[in-house]
């Protein structure tokens, strides 16, 4: 506890902290809103459930070799600022596209503003690393699975209880809220020069395709000559067929197994079950990342979640279901405090953008094919419950593979070592 009051009387870090929340509000209570509209009035189609997702996912295949490059030639406060003014007003432009009701329209502002959105968390996580000591990069990483977990907790049933008392206009005037929220914290923000653009100042012209060609490929060194980054990489490509499946398997459990006439009321009992496993499960792995080195909490987090979601699949008692994914979400923590301590203290400042670049694209990729693939073979050739044992199937392989592998890096780089260098 300590700990958490040191972090936040760095009134940057509370700022940025505040500002990630506001933003990643503005980015879920519509998109949730916008997915219960669509099975609402498209109930014979779940198809545009899975396209909502993917509009989300997509956009980081297009423009993943900017986002580093931009994060760390760039003003980075900047950058953030920017993402959120501009996904203010494409929100706006949301809500003229379905007073209009043409879906290709509607799912185009939707990959625009999904894409702007993308270049927000390299730039503010880069600034968090240049903020704060190593010592309290695994304090910072529990804060912020205490919103991911808040978010697991209360995100759909925010989404949805907006969707019921002020409709999916509504919905979308809140994520216009959050959004100029955010963007008048980081803009409060008062960051050193060399945490904002750690490699000189750049202007935009600066950057023409033989530099943005030059920043990709060096990073793509960096990571490949250190075998630790080039390990968790290959975690991350796993992690986006897990982030696909449970982006849509809850509802889609409910609504075409366990509760079809009351799918919308229990998936916001879902939320909260896991919610509240994962709050408590980040509660539980912040003080246990004081004994346990960073590497057994991610394995002990895969296997515990990738068993119970496949156990989960298997009953056909809704209270059954909801508490064994109170269960699997439990270990979620683990995975993402051992990862989110772990990498800033490896990671050259100068480098953290690109390397950031690097994992959403990868779990961005493997998430938008995972989408693609449910929504082609669901329910036609996938019953719901293959779904989940391919996610908790994928997870306990990572988990195995890791306990392989992340040992020995272990035992080469401690937890809290120096940023490897360029």
């Amino acid at each position: 506890m300590n700990k958490f009051i040191v972090v936040f009387q760095n009134k940057n870090f509370t700022k940025l902290f505040l500002a990630n929340f506001t933003s990643q509000m503005g980015s879920t209570i519509g998109l949730t809103a916008f997915m219960f509209y669509l099975l609402d009035h498209f109930s014979d189609q779940p198809l545009y459930a899975s396209i909502t997702e993917l509009m989300y996912s997509l956009p980081t295949l297009v423009i993943f070799f900017l986002v580093g490059v931009f994060a760390d030639r760039m003003d980075r406060q900047k950058i953030a600022f920017s993402c959120d003014w501009i996904s203010a007003v494409l929100s706006i432009l949301f809500l003229g596209t379905l007073f209009i009701g043409w879906m290709p329209l509607i799912f185009c502002v939707l990959f625009l503003r999904s894409a702007v959105q993308k270049f927000f968390f390299p730039a503010e996580h880069s600034m968090v690393q240049g903020i704060l000591k190593q010592d309290d990069y695994t304090t910072a990483a529990g804060l912020n699975q205490l919103v991911m977990s808040l978010f697991m907790l209360f995100g759909n049933g925010l989404g949805v209880f907006a969707y019921w008392t002020v409709g999916i206009y509504g919905a979308i005037l809140i994520d216009t809220v959050t959004f100029v929220l955010s963007a008048l914290l980081i803009r409060s923000c008062k960051i050193d020069e060399t945490v904002r653009m750690p490699n000189g100042k750049h202007r935009l012209k600066d950057l023409n395709i033989s530099t943005v060609i030059v920043d990709f490929r060096d990073s793509m060194k960096y990571i490949l000559q250190h075998g630790l980054l080039r390990t968790l990489l290959i975690g991350f490509i796993v992690f986006g067929v897990v982030n696909g499946g449970f982006s849509v398997m809850p509802v889609f459990i409910l609504k075409y197994k366990l509760a079809p006439e009351t799918y919308e009321q229990f998936s916001i009992i879902v939320g909260i079950m896991f919610g509240t496993g994962a709050l408590l499960g980040s509660v539980i792995a912040s003080f246990i990342s004081q004994k346990l080195k960073l590497h057994q909490l991610i394995i002990m987090g895969l296997l515990i979640t990738g068993s119970f979601v496949i156990l989960s699949s298997l009953t056909t008692s809704l209270v059954l279901f909801l508490v064994l994914v109170f269960i699997s979400a439990l270990g979620l923590p683990l995975i993402n405090i051992g990862i989110g301590g772990w990498m800033p203290s490896i990671v050259n400042p100068k480098m953290m953008g690109r390397v950031q670049g690097w994992v959403s694209p990868l779990m961005m990729f493997s998430q938008s094919l995972t989408l693609g693939f449910i929504a082609y073979s669901f329910p036609t050739f996938l019953k719901v419950e293959m779904l989940y044992w391919i996610v908790g199937g994928c997870l306990i392989l990572v988990g195995v593979f890791y306990a392989i592998t992340l040992p020995k890096y272990s035992r080469d780089i401690l937890p809290q070592s120096k940023p490897m260098t360029v």
